[in-house]
């Protein structure tokens, strides 16, 4: 579907809720393109820049035989990389939303840093420029990219907020699959080099071509094919009406830490991404460790990386028919039992079964980002949106010093079994703490009657 090119004047209007929307530009008048070019543009970036953070796991026993490291400071390697990478992401966010900086200043920048961080763990031996190279300088430029594509994609696509994130992010752990497919088959030290040095360069041809596509809307733009007003009430337009209520009002910052929601998400976003990076750092080693073999190992990985990507959309739909915090605690659920499926499936041999726990466990893995994400926005609202997600989003960083890090070590004392275990159990409370999380300033009432009015006349055909 293409955006319909109207010709009228920008105007601004609010909806019944106060929120407001610039309607009458298309798309096509802005960028000279169908706002799926941004779109496409954004996911291409995501995917040249995955092998980053979903390859490294494939690549960790090659590095500690090749360099001399010990499996816990080679994971701590990752367990940086993940907290550098979710702390620049807040700053970055910040200066593009206040206009400080643009897509095409970010990405690009973003880009040569994330090449840097590829072509580091394929040459670098010592540690401490790996540290530099991979996770500080790597790290820096993954925030750049992934918060630019991110907020670029969602302002593009107000009316599809939740699953554009989702197929956004999504790139992030698809565009890893064929590295990973090569690290398996290509497996020694002069492999491994070549494989990261492919993917450095694929990584720095994609960003600065795809980066150069992308461009900010002004802001509160919406699409000029949809009636803002009608979307805001009309159930045929908005499915997530019934389920998913706007903020009762603004909340700032510390207003919102005071309702006892936005900490209560904090810490379910840091056990959930603690969960989901233990899975992707630690199942190729801990079927090589069960005799499960190579093949059953990468095949593993590569579709843990795949479903979670390719789930994180579909997830946000989902969200948007049977409710958020139904369809977050539903795929926590999932993430739980399949890491104590992998201990199953990894003492009895079982490959295959080994293979469809870590499918599932990917699929529980990513879809939590793009849900909670909207979570913010429709708990806290619009004003304080930045500052609001920035909280949220530092629970990333702290999720992957314990899930990678420090997981890194529990492994070299107990072992994989124990841990795993663990895992799964901490999957089953995290998605027990869902119920807990409630939409300040609105009684605890059925959703379903109270909005959800069919309009007509709402939509234009074109998009």
């Amino acid at each position: 579907m293409n955006d319909a090119t109207t010709g009228t004047p920008p105007r601004e209007v609010r909806d019944v809720y106060g929120r407001q929307y610039r309607v009458g530009e298309d798309a096509r008048e802005l960028t000279g393109h169908s706002r799926r070019w941004q779109l496409w543009a954004a996911w291409a970036c995501m995917v040249a820049i995955s092998p980053l953070q979903y390859s490294f796991g494939s690549a960790a026993l090659g590095l500690q035989s090749s360099r001399g490291w010990g499996a816990v400071e080679t994971m701590w390697l990752l367990a940086l990389f993940v907290a550098c990478q979710a702390l620049v992401a807040i700053p970055a966010a910040w200066a593009q939303r206040v206009r400080r900086a643009t897509p095409t200043q970010l990405v690009p920048l973003g880009g040569v840093f994330a090449a840097a961080g590829l072509a580091t763990l394929a040459h670098s031996t010592g540690y401490v420029a790996v540290v530099v190279g991979y996770a500080l300088i790597g790290g820096t430029g993954a925030g750049l990219v992934y918060a630019a594509c991110i907020t670029t994609a969602g302002r593009w696509f107000p009316d599809k907020r939740t699953a554009t994130i989702g197929f956004v992010t999504g790139g992030f752990a698809v565009g890893a699959v064929p590295s990973i497919a090569l690290l398996t088959i290509f497996d020694s030290p002069a492999g491994q080099r070549t494989v990261f040095d492919l993917t450095a360069v694929l990584a720095l041809l994609v960003v600065m071509t795809a980066g150069g596509v992308l461009k900010d809307p002004p802001r509160h733009w919406w699409p000029s094919h949809l009636d803002a007003q009608a979307w805001a009430v009309d159930r045929k337009l908005n499915r997530s009406i019934p389920h998913n209520l706007p903020a009762a009002r603004y909340y700032k910052p510390a207003e919102a830490m005071r309702t006892g929601a936005l900490p209560l998400m904090w810490l379910t976003l840091a056990l959930s991404t603690a969960l989901s990076l233990f899975g992707i750092a630690f199942v190729v080693s801990y079927a090589i460790e069960a005799e499960l073999g190579v093949a059953v190992a990468g095949f593993a990985a590569g579709m843990l990386a795949a479903v979670n990507g390719l789930g994180r959309s579909f997830a946000g739909n989902l969200s948007d028919t049977f409710g958020r915090r139904r369809v977050l605690a539903a795929v926590l659920m999932i993430e739980g039992f399949t890491h104590v499926g992998l201990v199953l499936a990894g003492e009895s041999g079982a490959g295959w079964a080994f293979v469809l726990c870590a499918m599932f466990a990917g699929l529980g893995g990513g879809a939590f980002y793009a849900i909670m994400a909207n979570l913010v926005l429709e708990f806290f609202g619009e004003n304080s949106l930045l500052q609001n997600q920035a909280i949220l989003y530092s629970a990333k960083a702290a999720g992957g010093l314990v899930g990678v890090g420090v997981a890194a070590s529990l492994v070299a004392t107990v072992g994989y079994r124990p841990v795993f275990l663990g895992a799964g159990l901490l999957g089953l409370l995290t998605a027990v703490t869902v119920r807990f999380i409630k939409q300040p300033g609105r009684p605890a009432l059925p959703v379903r009657p109270q909005l959800g009015t069919p309009v007509s006349g709402a939509v234009r055909p074109g998009e």
